[in-house]
């Protein structure tokens, strides 16, 4: 049986288990987290690598045939420490999807919803310089958001303040750079307005997962991992 290991710092991740199960219905979905230090967005890099590679261990141990680290603060501070030390292994990430946002927008400014340390790592400023040097980008204060939802306290979110800010600067792609935040999508949509795309790779992570663990003709060797292009997987 094909085993698929989810980790996320909290309950953000259960959204992408849940979804994964439905594409997956005969595989095994391990899902775990890391409560007890939850939030990681506001966390030194350092600290993130440590952690993650800790909570990871029971994923490791159950021999998974890939592991999605289901969280974007974890993958962009996190993912290639973990790929260089565990190099054998699947591991799919999610980051802020700034190129699916960049392909999508009319008006040429998008809104990333992020935790402070993704906002802050190298590899969003990389994201950021590669697919949007003409593009603004409004980054919203989200930074108490993943404790409130991880608290469940949803309604205690201000999705209208971030919501509000990004579209007085005509943004018309909000990106969702948290899995916690994947839990009030839909309000977030409803406050946007129909015509505002609101982004989670959510599906795309099933279908690089599918990618990876598909059987290879003629070779049996494992391809070079890297972060999932979420929306166009390769």
């Amino acid at each position: 049986m094909v085993k698929i290991g989810v980790f996320d710092s909290g309950i953000g991740g259960e959204s992408v288990a849940a979804r994964l199960r439905q594409l997956f219905p005969k595989a095994k979905i391990i899902s775990v987290n890391d409560s007890a230090n939850v939030p990681y967005g506001s966390k030194p890099p350092s600290e993130i690598i440590r952690l993650t590679d800790i909570a990871i261990q029971p994923l490791l141990k159950a021999k998974c045939d890939a592991i999605v680290i289901a969280c974007n603060t974890a993958t962009t501070n996190a993912i290639n420490h973990l790929r260089t030390i565990y190099p054998k292994v699947h591991f799919v990430g999610i980051e802020p999807m700034v190129k699916p946002a960049v392909k999508l927008t009319k008006t040429g400014t998008i809104a990333v919803l992020a935790t402070p340390s993704t906002l802050k790592s190298h590899r969003y400023a990389e994201l950021k310089r590669q697919w949007a040097p003409q593009l603004t980008v409004v980054e919203p204060d989200c930074s108490i958001w993943a404790g409130l939802i991880e608290r469940g306290d949803h309604h205690r979110v201000d999705v209208h303040v971030a919501v509000q800010e990004s579209l007085r600067w005509n943004a018309d792609v909000i990106v969702l750079g948290c899995t916690h935040y994947h839990w009030i999508k839909e309000r977030i949509q409803s406050i946007a307005g129909p015509n505002i795309y609101v982004l989670e790779p959510t599906d795309a992570i099933g279908a690089r997962i599918d990618f990876l663990l598909a059987p290879k003709p003629g070779s049996n060797s494992r391809r070079k991992q890297r972060v999932i292009d979420p929306l166009q997987p390769e």
